[in-house]
């Protein structure tokens, strides 16, 4: 069996996993109605999702430096088995949070282990492609964890969906038992070690450039639809093809951005995809007046915005690959930060201001992210060549 196919095996299964976060947004008054509360209070099991996720996470993973990769996984797929048996069986809407943070935990832990074991299994000069691949699971079910809850949610009833993820985990269990191979990490880190990362500078700065990278594409994902609707002027039946055209573009960023790391490096793949990132949402801002030139914008905003995702996380990777799942699990906490901030900065742009101004909000961020991370590659510059970073 190749190494190729157990990557994809690892993105499969992460798709699973990650459905457990996004699915919830698309059956939040079902949830709500069960629980017997009002759906912007079921709304917080998302929030509550994300924090743990961000928080969890890193915990997690620097208390388990020890273990291997294939028992990490292992640790992970248990948590989310756990978490979908408590969602399905506990009545409450306590025990609904309770259970969000379990599976936020295994969730998360399972896509940073998942990454660092594709990174390993890949073949020299191919890791961030491996990354990249990985991450079209996540970006999958980001895509169709929304819709797929509400068909089965509509057709069954909302539970039936934690009983396949349930299901799922555990017959992942046994897969990743019989692929994947238990490789260690390179060295041990202590923990007094794990947060002296935190004062590398081209580390803080890397885990900038995602946060403000991640900020300028949620500020205006989160408001995607009414901005549609609003701008463009599109029927409910053209923004879902729209958002369809943007989630397939999404899911060919993401290889492609893994791809390009490694022909070309980090530096040019990473700074060329946020640059596009920038003039897709300039342009989104003051020329897609129409269903024609807003669909084909979106795509290519979506494209150039998750091309840089397999970039930023080898960025980290490469800074200390001793603590490749310490500082993965960071960038999943920075991106959950981000995305909270860009929810709460657009519910106050779109209050007081037009929604046009979320797109420019986001193009601004993008720009800071470019920013630091020319300072970034700047300083790495001095002691080593382009070719080197790649």
């Amino acid at each position: 069996m190749s190494n190729t196919f157990k990557i994809y095996i690892l993105a499969f299964i992460t798709f699973i996993v990650s459905t457990s976060e996004y699915v919830i947004a698309g059956i939040l008054d079902k949830v709500a109605a069960y629980s017997s509360v009002s759906v912007s209070l079921a709304g917080q099991l998302i929030t509550v999702f994300a924090i743990a996720n961000a928080f969890g996470s890193p915990l997690v993973i620097m208390a388990t430096t020890k273990l291997n990769q294939r028992i990490l996984l292992i640790l992970s797929l248990s948590l989310m088995v756990i978490g979908s048996i408590m969602t399905i069986s506990l009545p409450g809407f306590g025990f609904l949070i309770v259970s969000r943070i379990i599976l936020a935990v295994g969730s998360g832990v399972f896509a940073i282990a998942a990454k660092t074991a594709a990174a390993k299994l890949a073949s020299p000069g191919q890791q961030a492609g491996a990354i990249g691949t990985v991450i079209i699971g996540f970006s999958a079910a980001f895509i169709v964890g929304v819709p797929i809850g509400r068909v089965v949610a509509t057709a069954y009833d909302w539970k039936v969906i934690f009983v396949g993820i349930g299901v799922l985990s555990l017959l992942a269990i046994f897969t990743v038992i019989y692929m994947i191979p238990a490789t260690n990490s390179d060295v041990t880190v202590p923990l007094s070690k794990q947060l002296v990362l935190l004062k590398n500078p081209k580390i803080l700065m890397g885990l900038g450039v995602t946060f403000f990278w991640q900020l300028g594409y949620a500020v205006l994902y989160s408001y995607i639809s009414p901005f549609l609707l609003t701008v463009t002027s599109m029927s409910g039946r053209e923004v879902s093809i729209a958002l369809f055209a943007f989630g397939l573009a999404t899911l060919i960023g993401s290889k492609f951005g893994g791809f390009m790391t490694d022909r070309i490096g980090i530096p040019r793949s990473l700074i060329g995809g946020m640059v596009i990132h920038v003039i897709a949402l300039v342009l989104l801002s003051t020329i897609a007046k129409s269903t024609i030139t807003a669909i084909p914008l979106l795509m290519l905003w979506s494209f150039s915005a998750w091309s840089s995702g397999p970039g930023l996380q080898y960025n980290l990777v490469w800074q200390a690959p001793e603590a490749s799942g310490i500082l993965l699990s960071l960038y999943g906490s920075f991106i959950q930060l981000a995305i909270a901030a860009a929810a709460g900065i657009g519910g106050i742009v779109t209050k007081s201001s037009s929604i046009l101004t979320v797109s420019w909000i986001g193009a601004a961020s993008v720009a800071i992210a470019i920013f630091i991370a020319m300072v970034s590659f700047s300083f790495k510059s001095k002691g080593m060549k382009n070719e080197e970073i790649a």
